[in-house]
């Protein structure tokens, strides 16, 4: 089968009569894969203003932003492309990729570099490669509003622009056209990038055949708290200030908004994040998706916690749309970095299958890569797992040592309580689990028997009563046991920077494809918390409204943890740990430190157990068997955890 764009031909009688036949430029494919048959070297790269919807600085003018473009020259004879999109309000701040890569341009303006790989890579096979400034950064007009309707603007207008339905200007302002493009487009990004092409894809622009977003946002609100309990303050205008270079007074007005709508007071969801939610929001909406999905995100992610892709992922299948998922151990970490010549494969037959149409293996064949705690890769049907939610209820334990977990609930009547201290970390809250300790509970099984694996989201449900009409709750499902583990709390999320490079594609003396290799950082280390999840008491039924609570009153409180994919060793103990502030993930928002009562006959937590063999995916689940204890078991004292780096690029 011949696969070609644009071919025409153009019949010329000869001195002999005979017709000959002369193509017009085309994309070559061999084995379901475009071979790079373009020069790079000779690349068109230019860049055009495109009208967007919004007037974001109120100056009276529609926003303008700046697109910079390479693709092959060949497209000024005939050829057709599609367009391979990353809109950033990265590039003049922080950079891209492990090397903090910005564009660069001429005496002349024109762009000369183009961050990460794209570019060298996938022009030479017939791709143009369009870097968006997201309005309000870099050569954009406007005003950045983090993730609301000027941040969709650049994206959703640059999308109408190759289908003809915007309009953009040349460096001389006269109007530009894009005959060249086929009118199909992906988007992909990490972090932010990938976060406006969640976005983009949830207004439903037709154009956007798929999207690659990579450890990126859905909800701006969960993003930044987790049912009422805030992850940090003021954090809005403080992210639009980052990614905007131009003087401070030029956008004071809209990071005064940012400052109010947020709300920190409450920590509530109002409008403000509603315009902010790509699930099911008012300026986007997840049943509006045509594109298809190839997600990528780190379960060890603690900058865009896994919770961001687990509710995107399930509401994705429900409405059929094509999705796939690499699912890694590490935190905010781009696959280019992780399992690097496997990802270009994987992106290259993802982008030709949907942005030419080819009929490639990209889509076919099992939906999720998981990555092990160990580092080993497994192909699953989907995720999470076939999984049993099991309850493990929290049980009182030995006399001055917490409290138990097991498969029946405790006696009526049995409580336990715990004090809140505002200044408690995690690093505290783990260690010495056998220690009495006023401010906060930790429930044991025994040594597991046999491996256990988690597959989904934990949840956890208890009756309680506080002295007080509000608190913090938190909960922490724990892996007590010496392992060797992917290290997400490295510095860089679980790799380590090389000095030897790589290189992927064509060069140029300004812009090379080479970027410097890494290697996963594993660390033996005494536990691992599993899933951490937290909850306002006050918002325990309303996320818009927070309750009073009547002190001396019992109280359901459930809430889910953060999705995990896990296996616990034989011979380790799981621990689930109760306690009110988590100063090490959170904002303790209390002036007065609430005692929490817990009433253990009415507690438990839920947990997806599911095939310890990830690669058997239609096998039961595992089930919880508990091996005796040969003598008196302390745990590790004074545990360190290294902080992990909320790096954005």
């Amino acid at each position: 089968m011949l696969w070609a764009v644009g071919v025409t031909l153009a019949l010329t009688a000869t001195t002999g009569g005979v017709a000959s036949a002369q193509a017009a430029p085309a994309i070559d494919v061999v084995n379901g894969r475009t071979r790079p048959v373009f020069s790079y070297a000779d690349a068109i790269r230019e860049h055009v203003s495109v009208e967007t919807a919004v007037d974001s600085d109120g100056d009276g003018r529609k926003d303008r932003a700046n697109v910079d473009i390479i693709r092959p020259r060949e497209t000024d004879r005939g050829l057709k492309v599609p367009a391979i999109i990353d809109d950033s309000p990265y590039y003049d701040s922080v950079g891209r990729g492990n090397e903090s890569e910005r564009k660069r341009y001429d005496d002349a303006g024109r762009p000369v570099k183009f961050p990460l790989f794209y570019d060298n890579y996938f022009v030479p096979r017939g791709y143009a490669v369009l870097l968006v400034d997201m309005v309000g950064t870099n050569r954009s007009d406007g005003c950045p509003d983090v993730g609301a309707a000027a941040d969709i603007a650049a994206g959703t207008a640059v999308i109408d622009w190759l289908n003809g339905r915007a309009r953009a200007y040349g460096a001389d302002g006269a109007p530009v056209t894009a005959r060249w493009a086929t009118g199909r487009a992906g988007m992909i990004g990490k972090s932010y990038d990938g976060t406006l092409a969640n976005a983009v894809a949830a207004t439903g622009v037709k154009g956007l055949e798929t999207i690659v977003p990579i450890s990126a946002i859905t909800s701006w609100y969960r993003y930044r708290r987790m049912n009422g309990v805030r992850y940090s303050d003021d954090y809005m205008p403080w992210l639009a200030d980052l990614v905007d270079t131009d003087p401070p007074a030029k956008c004071a007005a809209t990071r005064q908004v940012l400052h109010d709508g947020q709300d920190d007071a409450t920590g509530n969801y109002n409008a403000f994040w509603d315009e902010r939610n790509y699930l099911s929001g008012s300026l986007a909406d997840v049943g509006k998706v045509r594109a298809s999905v190839f997600a990528v995100h780190g379960i060890g992610d603690l900058n865009v916690k896994p919770d961001q892709f687990g509710t995107y992922w399930q509401a994705l299948a429900r409405r059929g749309v094509p999705r796939k998922l690499w699912l890694s151990q590490y935190g905010h970490v781009d696959p280019f970095d992780y399992k690097r010549e496997e990802w270009i494969d994987a992106l290259h037959g993802w982008f030709d299958r949907w942005l030419y149409k080819i009929d490639n293996d990209a889509a076919r064949g099992p939906k999720a890569d998981l990555q092990l705690a160990s580092g080993q890769w497994v192909k699953l049907p989907d995720w999470p797992s076939r999984s049993l939610d099991v309850p493990l209820w929290l049980r009182p334990g030995e006399e001055g040592q917490g409290g138990g977990l097991g498969l029946r609930p405790a006696p009526q009547g049995s409580t336990l309580s715990f004090t809140d201290d505002p200044s408690q970390t995690e690093d505290r809250m783990v260690s010495d689990p056998t220690a009495a300790s006023p401010n906060r509970l930790v429930f044991l099984t025994p040594p597991l028997k046999r491996a256990v694996r988690f597959s989904g989201t934990p949840v956890v449900d208890i009756r309680a009563k506080l002295d007080r009409t509000d608190a913090n709750l938190t909960a922490l499902v724990v892996d007590y046991g010496d392992d060797l583990r992917v290290d997400h709390y490295a510095p860089a999320g679980g790799i380590r920077t090389l000095a030897e490079e790589s290189c992927h594609g064509d060069s140029t003396a300004d812009d090379d494809g080479c970027y410097r290799r890494t290697e996963t950082a594993m660390a033996t280390r005494p536990l691992e918390i599993v899933a951490r999840g937290w909850l306002d008491a006050g918002n325990r039924r309303s996320l818009t409204t927070t309750e009073t609570l009547t002190p001396g009153k019992d109280y359901r409180f459930s809430w889910s943890t953060l999705p995990a994919d896990y296996v616990v060793q034989p011979g380790h103990r799981l621990a689930v740990i109760l306690a009110a502030s988590d100063l090490t993930q959170t904002v303790p928002d209390q002036p007065a430190a609430a005692t929490v009562t817990v009433d253990l006959a009415a507690s438990k937590v839920w947990l997806p157990l599911a095939s310890v063999e990830a690669v058997q995916d239609a096998a039961p689940p595992a089930t919880l068997e508990f091996a005796p204890a040969p003598e008196q078991w302390r745990g590790p004292k004074d545990v360190v955890l290294p902080k992990q780096s909320r790096d954005f690029f």
